[in-house]
């Protein structure tokens, strides 16, 4: 069994201490074999943020997968946004935008989607999608593949595309192809896990879209702080939110699912 912990959303600069302390308990105590990072590390892309956030990193244990958000794109500085908008996260986080982590059991490719000239949106283009399919291409079947993203491939609900990743439909039937398992990503503030076939419909396909919540951030909107702790036992894979409860001040299970790996796809167990 492999163990992912699936933060997002961090926020540096618009945290709550006692959140910071109590989530870096709660992933030490996991004792995951990769910690993920879904994007949005800092309020306004900062050096003390940033900075803020990597001495967080650093205190987790084991390897991990970091993707830059929207968020850690400068905003005010209009030279920096248009010409170096990753420049500090390179520095403080991570010199690579479009990480790679591959064992014996899983590899997980991160694509950067925040952009310069959009304020929040974010997108995929055609060479991250080609650099991801290669690396996935001379893998075994029994590798489970996951991709993470900071923009989702979900909207608010099903009649709703605010806030998906641009070229999300070209992305779905590149990740069809290469047999993508699951997508990470966060930017909504809320937790979700579920089949990719309710909105994109591919013979033969379905990813799971698994999303999670601001962590440790003070801008929850209408869900509690939250993280996911993935398990992945193929063909079968679990997925347990932990949410934090005020009136416990502590972070307790609100959702868990079980979902199996099925003729079109994967599918509740």
């Amino acid at each position: 069994m492999k163990t992912l912990v699936h933060l997002s959303d961090l926020h540096f600069g618009k945290t709550e201490s006692h959140l910071v302390d109590a989530i870096a308990a709660e992933v030490r105590a996991v004792d995951s074999d990769l910690l993920v990072v879904s994007g949005d590390l800092t309020q306004r892309a900062r050096k003390d943020e940033f900075l803020q956030a990597r001495a967080f990193l650093d205190s987790l244990p084991g390897p991990r997968i970091v993707v830059p958000g929207n968020h850690d794109v400068p905003l005010w500085n209009v030279f920096a946004r248009a010409m170096t908008p990753l420049s500090r996260y390179r520095r403080y986080i991570e010199a690579d935008t479009d990480p790679f982590y591959a064992d014996s059991e899983v590899a997980v490719v991160g694509i950067n989607t925040a952009r310069s000239l959009t304020i929040k949106n974010g997108r995929i283009n055609v060479r991250q999608l080609k650099a991801a399919t290669e690396k996935f291409a001379y893998m075994s079947d029994d590798i489970t593949r996951i991709v993470v993203t900071h923009h989702p491939f979900e909207g608010l609900d099903l009649e709703s595309d605010d806030g998906i990743v641009a070229r999300a439909d070209l992305a779905m039937d590149a990740f069809s192809r290469s047999g993508v398992d699951i997508i990470l990503s966060g930017h909504q503030h809320l937790h979700r896990a579920g089949s990719s076939a309710r909105r994109y419909l591919i013979d033969g396909y379905a990813a799971l879209l698994v999303q999670a919540g601001t962590a440790v951030s003070s801008r929850v909107r209408q869900a509690a702080n939250s993280f996911n702790i993935i398990r992945i036992e193929h063909p079968r894979i679990s997925i347990e939110c932990r949410a934090w409860q005020s009136l416990q001040s502590g972070f307790e299970t609100s959702a868990s699912y079980s979902f199996r790996q099925g003729s079109g796809g994967w599918e509740p167990a």
